[in-house]
């Protein structure tokens, strides 16, 4: 997507449920969103809230971000693609390695195998470190980052389309658009600031955490920022939404305003 402004997508939680996710979807699709992300976690069903979201839409793009393959693996995601008849051609399969260390990028590759055998939907490989983002460049269709400055964002993407031009780099930036959600998009930031990856990552590349934010630190709103991120190289950012709370009016809310804000209508 080179010259182009980056896609603008949402990412929810996973606890949310297929309701839910359907209602969200077919406002963000209304909103000018390219795609709604949901988050996999343990006692969630991504893809079954996808296959909810894809009855309410038409256009929108869906993805699961990421789905840890130590836990699922890919013969166990491509089975339930299969059984849910999620469309192909709108659907990103997110996937990560869970536990980091030895053996983490012999699953994802094995894991990238197993899907392909079953559908062609793209897959995208959650990436850190720069051997797992050579990974998602070689064997998979896309990367998807998380917790990066625009800077930062800027140079890895460009390190990525290097390996592979078509590739799809998908970054995930936590955002708030009302004072309510800041308190909770501050706390995951401390908590991923305490954790050993991150923290040596953030040292590593001279991150402060605070500026892989939306609103960037000093600006009054997320568009300065989400400008940023758009025009960094990248192909698609993702709000993650952080809200006061996990009604879904709280969602409802953010997907209106943040679309407003980025003028994603126009």
């Amino acid at each position: 997507m080179a010259n182009q402004l980056a896609h603008v997508s949402i990412g929810i939680a996973g606890i949310l449920g297929p309701e839910a996710a359907a209602r969200i979807a077919a406002t963000a699709e209304a909103a000018g969103f390219y795609g709604l992300w949901v988050n996999e976690i343990v006692g969630a069903d991504a893809l079954g809230m996808l296959a909810a979201a894809a009855e309410a839409t038409t256009t929108l793009q869906l993805a699961t971000g990421v789905i840890p393959v130590d836990r699922r693996p890919g013969s166990n995601i491509a089975a339930q693609v299969t059984s849910l008849g999620l469309p192909a051609d709108r659907l990103m399969i997110g996937i990560g390695s869970g536990k980091p260390g030895v053996g983490s990028l012999g699953r994802v590759e094995a894991a990238i195998a197993e899907i392909r055998e079953a559908t062609s939907a793209r897959i995208l490989v959650g990436a850190l470190g720069p051997r797992m983002r050579q990974l998602a460049a070689e064997k998979a269709d896309g990367a998807l980052m998380s917790w990066l400055t625009p800077a930062v964002a800027a140079d890895q993407s460009a390190e990525f389309h290097e390996i592979a031009p078509n590739g799809h780099v998908s970054l995930y930036a936590r955002t708030a658009v009302d004072a309510a959600g800041v308190p909770r998009r501050n706390a995951e930031t401390d908590a991923y600031a305490g954790f050993p990856a991150y923290k040596a990552n953030y040292a590593r590349l001279g991150m402060d955490p605070y500026g892989t934010l939306l609103p960037q630190p000093g600006d009054d709103s997320i568009a300065p920022g989400g400008a940023a991120y758009r025009a960094s190289g990248i192909d698609e950012l993702v709000l993650r939404a952080m809200t006061g709370g996990d009604d879904v009016e709280d969602y409802l809310r953010f997907t209106e305003q943040a679309g407003e804000a980025l003028g994603l209508r126009s």
